[in-house]
């Protein structure tokens, strides 16, 4: 049955919070000078600033994905519409860091919930193929769309009010979604749910929150001991979490899923992408800002054009995989990404803004393109019962190939940075970053600062350089392996999963 003029104008309530979302993961690097001048927060407490937020949105997802297929999908959006809004409220105001350490960690416990239940109420709202697609492709449109907004909406703020402005855009935003849900929205929910696994949350949680702060803290201060071993912590605790839901009659997540090449490749594309956008952003606003000396407002208007192509790249897949097998189109995504980042690895000390808004628009068309196919893949093969694990499966997904982007690629570019400024004999404190190599020049007598300035920007283009190589190679890599296995899926893509004789659906 199709969907008609309620479940469309339901549509846009949906692309509200995803929106939303994704501006607030990318609009904050813009606010942390303002932050660091009027909280006086530690280094360790501004880490945290930072990274609360999206541990937070990594762990949650899964368990907050299932408690959707139980609760009901628009109950648990609304609920948390309602604790994003608040915490938005809190955060602005907040008069330390440990407050905004605090409400940035609920801020990633609203998004939690409302990621998982705007994808699986999607799935449960467009049953026709055709009309699914299109959903999707404005959902991840929304998605990409604000990734490159953010830093344009945070620049504007910046630029006339106080730092908590960033926080407080989400409240108008919340208050419509809390308004029009119940009108527009239909509740749903598994028919016959199993009983809710808690075990399970605490494992999945042990598992994904090490992980990703093992991660993250390998980028930013090389392999010590303690992110290792919470790397390692993670692993074993996903073995574990994976053991209890094979042995499980009703799990949290189907890891049978992963026996279709489809499904598998589609989450792997969907890693990929994110891995190479969210880990090109660390190079991109520092080349911006750093090297081109743009400020807040401007550094966000290079972002307009990327946003543009991504918005249509959204809009282009659900026509593409009507003509050309999915397969096919994944692969052309990944290599229009890959040559995006082609041209962002030419780039050097002059500041050549066409190069780069010329690589950013191909980078963000190519993967936005792959994150849209894959997304409606991942969650076609959800029976509409299980939708909401399934979709949190896809955003769990999405947050670790952001993290790996970030250590993986600040890694390469951090290595090569050190590398070439430790030759030219720079003092310690600019060896960390750019910034902190610039904040060291200025301190410096001139001739000095200058020749330090000019050296710390050359070194951190050579790492971006080899980051942006090292990305484009693996997009090509993934070019190659996803046509071979989504060759099965034709043009009307939908693996159909059918009942085994226990009467759980598995894909074939």
């Amino acid at each position: 049955m199709k969907a008609g003029r309620k479940q469309w104008i339901g549509l846009a309530v949906l692309v509200l919070p995803v929106l939303l979302i994704s501006v607030d993961l990318h609009v904050l690097s813009y606010a942390l000078p303002f932050i660091s001048a009027s909280l006086a927060p530690s280094g360790s407490q501004l880490l945290w600033i930072i990274d609360v937020y999206p541990f937070m949105l990594a762990g949650l997802l899964l368990p907050m994905g299932t408690l959707g297929d139980r609760v009901g999908r628009r109950r648990l959006l609304m609920a948390g519409a309602a604790a994003f809004g608040a915490a938005s409220a809190i955060a602005a105001f907040s008069p330390s860091a440990d407050l905004l350490i605090a409400t940035r960690a609920l801020l990633g416990l609203g998004g939690a919930t409302l990621m998982p239940s705007t994808l699986s109420l999607i799935r449960n709202m467009f049953h026709d193929d055709g009309q699914r697609r299109i959903a999707i492709s404005i959902w991840t449109g929304a998605f990409a769309g604000g990734a490159m907004l953010g830093p344009l909406m945070g620049g504007a703020l910046l630029e006339h009010f106080w730092w908590g402005s960033v926080f407080l855009v989400n409240l108008p935003v919340m208050a419509l979604l809390l308004l029009l849900a119940p009108l527009l929205l239909p509740e749903s929910r598994d028919p016959h749910p199993s009983r809710f696994d808690l075990p399970g949350l605490v494992l999945s949680l042990g598992a994904i929150l090490p992980a990703i702060y093992g991660i993250q803290h390998i980028a930013q201060e090389g392999f010590g001991l303690p992110p290792v071993l919470a790397v390692v912590t993670g692993l074993a605790l996903g073995v574990a979490f994976v053991r209890r839901q094979r042995s499980m009659p009703d799990p949290m997540l189907d890891v049978r899923l992963f026996g279709s090449r489809a499904f598998t490749a589609a989450v792997g594309a969907n890693t990929l992408g994110v891995f190479a956008m969210v880990g090109s952003s660390l190079f991109t606003t520092q080349y911006l800002q750093m090297v081109m000396g743009a400020r807040p407002l401007v550094a966000g208007l290079y972002a307009l054009p990327s946003a543009g192509t991504a918005m249509l790249a959204a809009g282009l897949a659900p026509v593409l995989v009507r003509r050309v097998r999915p397969g096919a189109v994944v692969c052309a995504g990944l290599l229009v990404g890959a040559g995006g980042f082609a041209l962002l690895s030419g780039l050097d000390v002059t500041g050549q803004a066409g190069l780069l808004v010329a690589g950013i628009m191909l980078m963000a068309g190519g993967v936005t393109l792959v994150l849209t196919v894959s997304a409606d893949l991942i969650i076609a093969t959800a029976p509409p019962e299980r939708a909401g694990s399934v979709a949190g499966l896809s955003q769990v997904a999405t947050e670790f190939g952001g993290a790996l982007g970030i250590s993986v690629l600040g890694s390469i570019g951090t290595a090569v940075y050190r590398g070439r400024l430790g030759d030219a004999g720079a003092p310690a404190a600019a060896l960390d970053t750019l910034g902190g190599a610039l904040e060291a020049a200025r301190h410096l007598p001139e001739p000095a600062g200058t020749a330090l300035a000019a050296a710390a920007r050359a070194a951190f283009t050579q790492g971006q350089h080899q980051a942006m190589i090292a990305a484009a190679a693996g997009l090509c890599l993934m070019a190659l392996v996803a046509p071979v296995m989504l060759r099965s899926v034709r043009r009307a893509p939908r693996p159909q999963p059918r009942p085994d004789q226990s009467g759980r659906h598995v894909l074939r």
